[in-house]
């Protein structure tokens, strides 16, 4: 096969180029269902094209591939990742879970490597839950998760995510049609920046994923009345953005409390003006372990605190389940095949648990899922200092490869 540091440079140049696309001028953002997630399809889609690919769009607008197997009847493997972006998002987060395996396969076809399964590669649409506060939208549509619900969800600028599929050339009526049969899968691999800093500390290239954390999310509306800053006593306020600060303060210490991560993210005030007090105040909560059970008794504890923080404050609150995933334990099997893989470079291999969620969680329900981690630098990711190293893909390649042509 091609030597496999020439191959990494190749996957940094299409992850820069990927990395052009975006619908700001000053930042990396793309999100579902846009021009720039048709565009990036469109590019990624020629790649896959020029390695002799099979391509496709599904009616979820994920983008498809397939290195086909001699066998037409022969079983499916997929592996792949996300193409959309958190807003001042990294060019490696996601996009190097799809690049990566395209490139490969390219070179594994030209050294005549033929494997028994057909190889699909998919770039989902949506996993930051960006644009519609709904993560792994794209994965979903392939496990049959889409409840009708869905199509009247609505995005910053008020576009209901059945317009967005119709704007998009697809229909949302037609979705649950990208649902994928089980029979014949043989599982699924992704390939992902760790977005920590733990193999960085270790001086390790790649390690192999256990488990992915569980999560929930949540919207909250903070409700009070508005009113002129200089005329209303402090005790008679009913100040939502007041409220909304002792409740976020009231997360961070549940959380270090019971051992566990909850962030709020963002956060919209309103009427927003610098003489009127707050009187209504939206955010966002993100809440995850490796335990579900750990999570869940913590959550029971911050609603319960905020529930009473509105009360002792005279504000009302209100609050939406946006999200819920529980933990995914990665299969046995597919661990093994990795950590033999990395042990043919002569690296230590370590283990060890994902903080962040991934499509592969989604997956999880329809087949056995694996992930391998490759280091990126102090850990840092959702931030356009996200950065990896060309040797380290190279190690990953082939990792990815020997993997591929061990699968029983």
């Amino acid at each position: 096969m091609t030597d496999c540091d020439k191959l990494a440079q190749l996957v940094m140049d299409r992850c820069d180029e990927l990395g052009k696309i975006s619908q700001s001028d000053d930042c990396l953002d793309r999100r579902y269902l846009t021009k720039e997630h048709k565009q990036a399809n469109g590019l990624v889609g020629g790649w896959m094209q020029d390695a002799g690919m099979q391509t496709w769009q599904d009616e979820a607008g994920n983008l498809w591939g397939r290195w086909q197997a001699a066998d037409p009847d022969a079983p499916r493997f997929i592996m792949g990742s996300h193409l959309d972006t958190v807003p001042n998002g990294g060019q490696y987060d996601g996009m190097l879970g799809v690049i990566t395996p395209v490139t490969l396969i390219a070179a594994m076809k030209q050294a005549g490597i033929r494997l028994p399964f057909h190889l699909d590669v998919v770039g989902f649409g949506d996993e930051e839950g960006t644009r519609f506060s709904s993560t792994l939208l794209g994965s979903r549509a392939l496990t049959g998760q889409w409840p009708a619900n869905w199509a009247d969800v609505k995005d910053s600028d008020g576009i209901s995510l059945a317009q967005a599929l119709k704007d998009f050339g697809s229909d949302f009526a037609s979705v649950p049609n990208a649902a994928i049969s089980t029979d014949n899968l043989l599982g699924y691999l992704e390939l992902h920046i760790e977005q920590g800093p733990v193999l960085e500390d270790l001086d390790l290239p790649v390690g192999v994923v256990s488990a992915i954390a569980g999560a929930k999310r949540f919207e909250f509306n903070v409700i009070g009345m508005a009113g002129h800053a200089g005329t209303v006593p402090m005790n008679l306020r009913q100040d939502a953005l007041c409220a909304s600060s002792e409740m976020i303060l009231a997360i961070e210490k549940v959380a270090q409390n019971h051992g566990i991560v909850a962030t709020v993210g963002r956060i919209q005030n309103r009427p927003n003006g610098v003489n009127v007090i707050s009187g209504n105040t939206g955010f966002s909560l993100d809440i995850r372990s490796e335990f579900d059970d750990k999570r869940d008794v913590a959550l029971d504890e911050i609603l319960l605190e905020l529930d009473a923080i509105a009360a002792r404050r005279n504000v009302r609150i209100e609050r939406k389940a946006t999200h819920a995933a529980n933990a995914v334990h990665c299969d046995a099997k597919l661990q093994s095949v990795l950590r033999k893989a990395i042990e043919t470079q002569n690296i230590p291999v370590h283990t060890l648990f994902s903080g962040a969620g991934h499509d592969a969680m989604a997956m999880a329900d329809i087949c056995p899922v694996a992930m391998l981690f490759i280091r990126c630098d102090k850990g840092i990711s959702h931030h356009p200092a996200e950065a990896i190293d060309t040797p380290d893909v190279a190690v990953s390649l082939a990792v990815l490869s020997h993997t591929l042509q061990n699968l029983s």
